[in-house]
């Protein structure tokens, strides 16, 4: 019975709808609230069970964001040690040059 609280009126007309619509010749109206109400329960259910599959696709949502932006912050660290490791390799190199050239240059001068 607390289930029934819970539910909205609007879910309680549309299952009154679909009851009465139903409605064998005979039946009484303690039976058509009783298959109302188990419609009531039904709708109750889908509900829940859409917002819970609501609630699971959030999460999945939200945690491939997660995992993309890891991912892309990742990629984005390999590429600025990329870069600076071949600005390092530049370095020796440029050193050595110059030092050949001042080798050179100075063995000339004598």
């Amino acid at each position: 019975m607390a289930a029934a609280k819970n539910v909205s009126d609007e879910t309680k007309n549309e299952a009154m709808k679909v009851a009465k619509a139903t409605q064998k010749p005979g039946q009484t109206k303690d039976q058509t609230k009783l298959i109302a109400a188990g419609i009531e329960k039904g709708i109750a259910e889908y509900k829940k069970q859409n917002k819970n599959k609501a609630r699971d696709r959030d999460r999945a949502r939200k945690q491939d964001i997660k995992v993309k932006a890891r991912t892309a912050k990742a990629e984005e660290s390999e590429t600025s040690d990329l870069e600076s490791q071949s600005n390092n390799h530049l370095l020796p190199w440029g050193l050595l040059v110059i030092s050949w050239i001042g080798f050179i240059g100075f063995s000339l001068m004598k």
